[in-house]
């Protein structure tokens, strides 16, 4: 009877046996692939699970890293977040202030045209509309101290504008020549023909044309010489025509006006 204790001896030495004859055979393999040049699989797959095993390590290791370079960052990041923030805010506003000073520049165009026309004028600012709407009216920045009076005249570059009717100490309001309480003594440009022009809340009217003026859509029409302007401040232009009645001695025209009413910023008075 064969003990259990041989038993196991014949599995151990059986199990070497294997061990060294699988050894064997994979030298030789190993010595084949070697003679003819190339990589054995077992070399290759050795090598292959080798590398992967190197990015793994290397992918944690830059990670950790990275998180631990980027929480040491975080107070810096921070300064300069604030930093750009501020950079970003001082931009805007400068970019505010161009924007309006660019908004500006017709209308000081226009102011210095009208001086180049009217030497001596007051320079003035509008710092107010009527807020019921009830007249066309404007309030601007000079009065008594500059020499401003009543039924002084107010232009722009662009044309007239109205007229004081008003003046306090340092400032005054302005009669819209649109406003149905405004008429001024008006020329057709274009063959000399008087008129009135009076005020229709949007447009003028120019009234008591001799029916014998040959009138165009088009034609300019000016300032006659009056209480408040000199004869040939720019009023409008002609837009509609009524032809005169039957038996009428004069005929009608309605004028668009030269000077943007709703845009109004500067302005000179012509004061006497």
């Amino acid at each position: 009877m064969v003990s259990i204790a041989t038993y196991r001896d014949e599995r151990g030495l059986f199990a070497v046996i294997g061990v060294v004859i699988i050894a064997a055979l994979v030298a030789l393999l190993q010595i084949d692939f070697a003679r003819q040049g190339r990589p054995s699989p077992i070399a290759a797959t050795i090598t292959t699970i080798a590398t992967y095993a190197q990015l793994a390590v290397a992918a944690v290791t830059g990670g950790v890293r990275g998180a631990f370079t980027a929480t040491a960052n975080l107070p810096q990041l921070a300064r300069d977040n604030a930093t750009l923030r501020a950079q970003n805010a001082r931009l805007v506003g400068e970019n505010q202030q161009l924007n309006e000073a660019l908004a500006r520049v017709p209308a000081e165009r226009d102011i210095a045209l009208a001086e180049l026309r009217h030497p001596g004028g007051v320079p003035a600012t509008v710092i107010g509309y009527d807020p019921e709407a009830a007249q066309h009216l404007v309030t601007i920045d000079r009065g008594a101290r500059d020499h401003v009076e009543r039924d002084d005249g107010v232009v722009t570059g662009a044309g007239a504008v109205g007229r004081i009717i008003e003046v306090g100490p340092i400032s005054s309001k302005v009669l819209l020549i649109v406003d149905a309480a405004s008429k001024l003594p008006a020329v057709v440009r274009h063959g000399r023909w008087w008129a009135i022009a009076i005020g229709t809340q949007t447009r003028l009217k120019l009234q008591y044309i001799s029916q014998d003026a040959k009138l165009h859509i088009g034609d300019v029409v000016v300032t006659g010489e009056g209480r408040s302007f000199h004869a040939g401040t720019l009023i409008g232009r002609i837009s509609q025509i009524s032809p005169p009645n039957a038996g009428a001695l004069d005929q009608s025209a309605i004028v668009e006006p030269a000077v943007s009413f709703g845009s109004l910023g500067r302005v000179l008075v012509l004061a006497k």
